[in-house]
């Protein structure tokens, strides 16, 4: 039974198939569009190797960009008043956009945007996966849109007094979707490898595997240097001839409709 406020009759916890619904709250409201699986410092990698570990790409498109509408400085001059918090913008927009709601170091973005979704589904607000911002941290958040009948916000901290600039065009929310209804009915189990005789081959198969591919890298052996990295995971190679019944290795979401 899922836990409402006093007053409020409690409901069952369900959960429906995945959906999104995006209402615009102005008429021109932050663009909206699919979270981008490429990053500067990935790009900046030699050979651009981070691209091989396949989760990170994955998770930096695993929903969707806000994105801010024109460039501004924002400073914060330590303490917790709201008036230590100051915009600078030659754009009108900033005053409904962006504003010192909390103080304490923390800046609030208006979306311009209410998000629905089906029963049991909640969205994720964060920043952009795998990037960083000098001086100052975006704040996750977990809301129940599935009931909610007006919008939420996107907060940043700021991590020391200081001066930080959004330009126009760079993400300054992510939202992806969460199965909410269903976390609090996950047990974690713990269990011995040998209980899984199946899993634990695969498990063997795959250490032998990497442990004789880096030692014959390390000796710089012609066909581990040409092949420079296992794909086992780009592959969705399990090591017993079958693969998973799902597997990416990119991700391609759909924008607003």
């Amino acid at each position: 039974m899922a836990k409402v406020g006093k007053g409020v009759k409690p409901v069952e916890a369900t959960i429906g198939p995945p959906g999104l619904t995006c209402y615009p709250l102005w008429p021109d409201p932050p663009a909206m569009v699919p979270a981008r699986a490429d990053r500067d410092w990935m790009d900046a990698t030699p050979e651009r190797y981070a691209y091989r570990c396949i989760p990170l790409s994955i998770a930096n498109a695993s929903g969707w960009e806000l994105l801010t509408p024109f460039s501004f400085d924002v400073a914060w001059y330590g303490g917790a008043a709201m008036e230590t918090i100051q915009f600078r913008s030659s754009d009108p927009r900033i005053t409904h956009f962006a504003t010192s709601h909390f103080g304490s170091g923390i800046i609030t973005f208006h979306t311009g945007w209410l998000f629905t979704t089906p029963p049991g589904w909640a969205v994720w607000t964060r920043g952009a996966p795998n990037t960083g911002k000098e001086g100052i941290v975006p704040l996750d958040g977990l809301v129940e849109t599935d009931w909610l009948p007006f919008p939420f916000t996107m907060n940043w901290r700021f991590l020391k007094p200081g001066v930080v600039h959004f330009e126009a065009g760079e993400p300054f929310a992510f939202i992806t979707l969460v199965p909410h209804a269903q976390l609090d009915a996950v047990q974690p189990e713990v269990r011995q490898l040998d209980t899984n005789p199946e899993l634990k081959a695969a498990f063997e198969g795959w250490a032998a595997s990497r442990a004789d591919f880096s030692k014959r890298l390390k000796a710089r052996e012609e066909s581990a240097v040409a092949e420079k990295w296992q794909r086992t995971y780009v592959r969705g190679d399990r090591g017993q001839g079958e693969g998973p019944m799902f597997h990416l290795s990119k991700r391609r979401l759909k924008p607003p409709a």
